[in-house]
């Protein structure tokens, strides 16, 4: 062998590298044996390895060649030396531990940065969601949403946008929330509906909820409040009673706090008030029915529409003599009354009950008694404030 052929073999023998594990090489895809796994050749080694198809992707494959074909040189970590003299190569690769780690580092930056993270809902599980991002990620369950979810089988398959709560690499460790994402989108979009609302705008809204003192609206992101006695000019008892969750209501604003992310609503302020146009609705002459709503020394009042009440007067109740309404009325009875006279401008009403009944024989000749048509409203002086409010 001649000095020359000697330093040709030397020189080869020292460009080959010495593979150990954790190294990082470059492989060529050899052979694809089976769907199983694949041979490569390890560049600038001259060993060949094996990589299982398990260890080819970060995510489930049916078929190698959607990741690899014979040819391509890719990126690989040694995981073992399983023996020289072993058919099919000399060492277990990783392909999937390196884009893991390239994955990995990627989410780290993406936490430090304060960045959102995009992944798909792969699995629902005890406790909460397994995404894929790259790797795997959890989802507690008391991170899924604001609002209660009772099956979460509805994010299976979607890809959402979530917030990273921890990370820890060298455990796999990725917890993430899908919860803080909404909240700050919901936050925005308060921020951005207050900005346009202002005291006195008649808008559209649904009933979101309802309690005993009010109704929730929906205006699209914010909830506004209507009070129990801004739902009708009439008293309301239960908001139930005239309102159903889902229902689309015209509000007005009374008020705007975007500090406290508050908003007053009215939706009586929408509505035509129960005076309205009363002089026609109850003209004078006509006969109606009512509910005495309360009994006071000199009369009843009666509601003859929600929110309009008159008042008999004690002495248009009966022919017969009666020192208190009382004696002849009570609260909650349903009677017939005749309109005496309408003031729409003061909201009064004057009514008679004794004028839709016949007189008694011996109330005939009585000439004391005062004309039915001077006993309607001058109401004021006999009445007072108490009328004034009503």
């Amino acid at each position: 062998m001649t000095d020359q052929m000697n330093e040709t073999m030397l020189d080869a023998m020292e460009s080959v590298n010495e593979v150990k594990v954790g190294d990082s090489v470059q492989g060529e895809v050899l052979k694809i044996e089976d769907n199983k796994q694949i041979i490569v050749g390890i560049l600038g080694a001259g060993v060949e390895g094996v990589v299982p198809m398990k260890e080819l992707s970060t995510l489930p494959v049916e078929n190698i060649t959607e990741v690899v074909n014979v040819g391509d040189t890719i990126e690989l970590v040694v995981i073992s030396e399983i023996g020289k003299d072993k058919e099919n190569g000399s060492y277990l690769l990783s392909k999937r531990r390196v884009d893991a780690k390239k994955v990995w580092e990627k989410i780290e930056k993406t936490f430090q940065d304060g960045e959102l993270i995009e992944g798909t809902v792969t699995d629902v599980v005890k406790g909460g969601l397994v995404v894929d991002t790259g790797v795997r990620g959890f989802v507690p369950a008391s991170m899924v949403d604001v609002r209660f979810v009772s099956d979460f089988s509805e994010y299976k398959g979607q890809t959402l946008t979530f917030k990273i709560i921890e990370i820890e690499p060298s455990e796999n460790r990725l917890i993430l929330s899908r919860k803080a994402v909404v909240e700050a989108e919901n936050s925005l979009a308060k921020k951005e509906i207050l900005s346009k609302i202002s005291a006195d705008d008649v808008i559209e809204g649904t009933v979101a909820r309802l309690t005993s003192f009010g109704a929730f609206i929906d205006l699209g992101g914010v909830d506004g409040l209507v009070h129990v006695s801004e739902i009708a000019h009439y008293h309301v008892e239960k908001p139930e009673d005239i309102l159903a969750v889902g229902e689309v209501v015209k509000v007005k604003v009374l008020s705007v706090n975007p500090e406290e992310e508050r908003v007053s609503l009215s939706i009586k302020e929408t509505q035509e008030g129960p005076w309205s146009g009363i002089e026609e609705k109850a003209a004078v002459g006509s006969v109606l029915e009512g509910v005495v709503k309360r009994l006071t020394s000199f009369g009843a009042f009666v509601e003859i529409f929600p929110g309009v009440e008159g008042l008999v007067h004690i002495s248009q109740i009966s022919h017969k003599h009666i020192a208190t309404p009382h004696e002849a009325l009570e609260e909650g009875q349903t009677i017939q009354v005749k309109v005496l006279d309408v003031d729409e401008e003061s909201h009064r009403i004057g009514l008679s009950i004794k004028a839709l009944e016949e007189k008694e024989e011996s109330q005939v000749e009585e000439t004391y008694e005062m004309p039915e048509e001077t006993t309607g409203f001058t109401l004021g002086d006999v009445i007072g404030q108490d009328l004034q409010n009503n």
